[in-house]
């Protein structure tokens, strides 16, 4: 088992590694497992990168993003952000970008409507992410419902068997309506993220609460 400073070291490492983040304006901290990302970087996208390299280390247990993201004297309003974010959800989802709505305020984007697939609703935030001068995102798109839950569990389960990341025995699965609940025991954040990942993939899933914990 990995000590905090172990893992300390090991996401200062991986942070410096990816050479999307500037390692020098981000500080760690860990207790017990959980890592507290700090600092400034200028893009919201660098942010939520970092957030990504750190739960990449064996030994992280939970996370804490505080980085802030600090534009500059380049900042744009935000009009000019909403206006850029319409123009991005076009060209990346030319048909469905019509049932998505775009609300900034003070530079943080608000994403609202309906999709038919989950992956719509993750490359409409993908889409407006990385715009300069956005600071932060909140994706509150919903799927169309549609699907018996009893074909969401059956398909969900499937894909766990399929997927040789996973252990799909440690990992249970409840479906109410279009609402999916995991729970169970995995060994790493990564394998944790992809059976969510998965989940998202199964057709009629409007939202997965992720309640799967780290263990050995």
């Amino acid at each position: 088992m990995s000590t905090d400073k172990e893992v300390k070291q090991n996401v200062e490492h991986e942070l410096a590694w990816d050479p999307v983040i500037d390692a020098g304006g981000v500080t760690v901290g860990v207790k017990d497992g959980v890592v507290t990302l700090t600092g400034v970087v200028h893009r919201y996208g660098e942010k939520l990168q970092a957030e990504r390299a750190a739960k990449r280390v064996k030994g992280v247990y939970g996370l804490a993003n505080d980085i802030e993201v600090r534009i500059g004297p380049d900042a744009r309003s935000d009009a000019e952000i909403a206006h850029d974010a319409v123009h991005a959800l076009q060209i990346q989802l030319p048909v469905s970008s019509k049932n998505i709505k775009t609300i900034v305020e003070n530079a943080h984007v608000r994403l609202e409507g309906q999709v038919q697939w989950n992956y719509q609703r993750q490359r409409a935030e993908t889409a407006v992410r990385s715009l300069h001068g956005v600071k932060g995102v909140q994706n509150e798109i919903t799927l169309l419902p549609g699907v018996a839950p009893k074909e969401i569990r059956g398909a969900i389960q499937a894909a766990f068997h399929r997927n040789a990341q996973l252990e799909a025995n440690r990992i249970t699965i409840e479906v109410s309506g279009a609402d999916v609940v995991l729970t169970g025991t995995v060994k790493t954040w990564a394998e944790r993220e992809e059976a969510e990942r998965a989940a998202w993939m199964a057709p009629g899933v409007n939202t997965v609460r992720n309640s799967i914990v780290l263990g050995s």
